[in-house]
């Protein structure tokens, strides 16, 4: 049974905090507003406007349509509204969940941030009918978790993945179309998102694709294209230019970066929404079951690098071997479903269906409604997750 939570003040609407809030020019709550601000990327008007509310990070993995999942998680966060998402650090379908959920935010309050979501996720499913490859069909009597005949072996996805591995994007899509990019400009409004202090900060990652080097595009910086760069995956689209360089998905170096959130969120707790899983409890065998292994352990190299090194300095400032004052204590939190998320293979990536939208949506619901029950009073106070048994 879900337990009744008293809503935080101010939990109706984000972006109209209440008088007090506003006066972030007097009073202690005010100059402690502004100087938080003035040591981190949050505005003075987005820290007064958190309430009662406490103040996290969010990490936000990508996965192509399996980014549905962290739509719901976010969906039951901002439902709860006992907590305030400072600042976002995302990767590719995370990053077109973070610039959607804090456009929402800036217009409407935590109901926007809802409301934005949906908006987002039923545009796509409507717009990729015509663009999605696994349209061909799969094998008849495939679909099921349990079956040799699941997704993995979806017809349309061996043809489609047959020719990618022939032709780049330069040669099959030279005019280089990417309907989600017209959907995001539809959803977003990019100069509202870019210059309103109450919109949630962000951190997009792209990789480099020159000099292997991962770029952050912060607030000020997000375009469409910044979006798309984090999102662009080489077998489909062309590298995203911008200022000269040339990007790829972020995923490659990091899914997510949380390196940003160490040095700019005004919170020490961060909490990683995990797309792809981390443990898998079955050898892999069949050649797609590889293939799909081998796409999780990718992307979640170096999340995981980032992971030890955060574990490696906590355990030195838990063993008071180096000054507490200069190093930032991080309380890391993990909102993750491996079981479910590894019932679907790389190619459902693709899936564009509102069932199966949905159908992700709802898992990232169950699993954020689980965590707020069990970890909700620790967050302020400490990790919540075995950074040892889970990362190291």
């Amino acid at each position: 049974m879900r337990r009744e939570v008293k809503k935080p003040s101010g939990s109706g609407d984000a972006s109209k905090p209440s008088t007090k809030a506003r006066k972030t020019g007097s009073g202690r709550a005010g100059k402690e507003a502004v100087q938080t601000a003035s040591q981190t990327a949050c505005t003075p008007e987005q820290i007064a406007a958190r309430g009662d509310r406490k103040p996290v990070n969010l990490a936000l993995q990508g996965g192509g349509a399996h980014g549905a999942f962290g739509w719901g998680v976010l969906d039951r966060l901002l439902e709860d509204g006992r907590l305030a998402p400072d600042a976002v650090s995302a990767t590719s379908a995370g990053a077109m969940n973070a610039v959607v959920m804090a456009i929402g935010i800036s217009e409407g309050g935590y109901d926007g941030g809802r409301a934005k979501l949906t908006e987002f996720w039923s545009e796509v499913s409507r717009t990729a009918r015509m663009w999605n490859p696994l349209g061909i069909g799969k094998w008849p009597g495939g679909g099921g978790q349990d079956s040799p005949w699941n997704s993995g072996f979806s017809l349309g996805h061996v043809m489609f993945d047959a020719v990618t591995r022939m032709w780049s994007p330069y040669q099959l899509n030279p005019f280089d179309i990417n309907p989600l990019k017209d959907v995001l400009t539809k959803v977003v409004d990019f100069d509202r998102l870019r210059t309103c202090p109450h919109a949630t900060r962000l951190f997009l990652s792209a990789t480099n694709v020159r000099t292997s080097k991962i770029r952050v595009f912060e607030n000020a910086e997000i375009t469409p294209d910044a979006v798309m760069a984090s999102a662009c995956l080489p077998y489909l689209f062309k590298a995203v230019e911008i200022d000269g360089e040339h990007y790829w998905d972020g995923g490659f170096m990091g899914n997510p970066a949380i390196f940003p959130l160490i040095y700019r969120g005004a919170s020490q707790d961060v909490i990683i929404v995990h797309i792809n899983p981390i443990v898998r409890a079955e050898l892999p065998k069949t050649a797609p079951e590889i293939l799909d292994r081998m796409n999780e352990i990718s992307f979640n190299s170096s999340l995981m690098r980032e992971m030890r090194a955060i574990a490696f300095v906590t355990r030195l400032l838990e063993d008071e071997a180096i000054d507490d004052g200069r190093y930032k204590r991080m309380m890391i939190h993990a909102i993750r479903n491996d079981e479910v998320m590894g019932r679907f293979g790389a190619d459902s990536k693709l899936d564009p269906s509102w069932e199966f939208l949905t159908q992700l949506r709802d898992a990232g619901r169950a699993a954020a409604d689980e965590w707020l029950i069990e970890n909700f009073d620790h967050v302020g106070n400490r990790t919540t997750v075995d950074l040892a048994a889970t990362y190291l």
